[in-house]
């Protein structure tokens, strides 16, 4: 398999505090800083590690109503996007090489300091992520 999980969940919270405390207390989660996110104001991102390589990434954007839709299940909307953990440096590769010939992303390497990661879009148009470790 060329992969090995899921890397990271990108959410959306109307209330990062709130959303922090409770991961971290119920799940025991180790919990990053708030940090500015974006190019707009009263934009944030806090990591919040819920496993060994996997995170949420938790965005809050001020005056952003998304938080707040809360339908019945299926009704939600859909994620902002999700990372996958490539299971190794060679199937990384792999991968990006398949992504670019299906035309599912330009094959871009983006370096965020101790991973590496390329942005895809999936044929339903959903953003997804690979990553893998440096």
């Amino acid at each position: 398999m060329l992969l090995d999980g899921i890397n990271h969940i990108a959410l959306v919270s109307r209330d990062i505090e709130r959303l922090r405390d409770f991961y971290r207390e119920v799940f025991e989660a180790e919990v990053g800083p708030t940090e500015p996110h974006g190019v707009k104001d009263g934009e944030t991102m806090t990591m919040i590690r819920v496993g060994p390589h996997t995170e949420l990434n938790v965005v809050t954007i001020e005056g952003n109503p998304e938080p707040d839709r809360q339908t019945p299940m299926w009704g939600r909307g859909r994620l902002d996007h999700f990372g996958l953990q490539a299971a190794s440096a060679e199937s990384f590769e792999t991968i990006r090489q398949r992504l670019v010939a299906r035309g599912a992303s330009d094959g871009t390497i983006n370096d965020f300091g101790p991973v590496l990661s390329i942005f895809f879009r999936d044929p339903d148009g959903l953003e997804g992520e690979v990553l893998i470790g440096k």
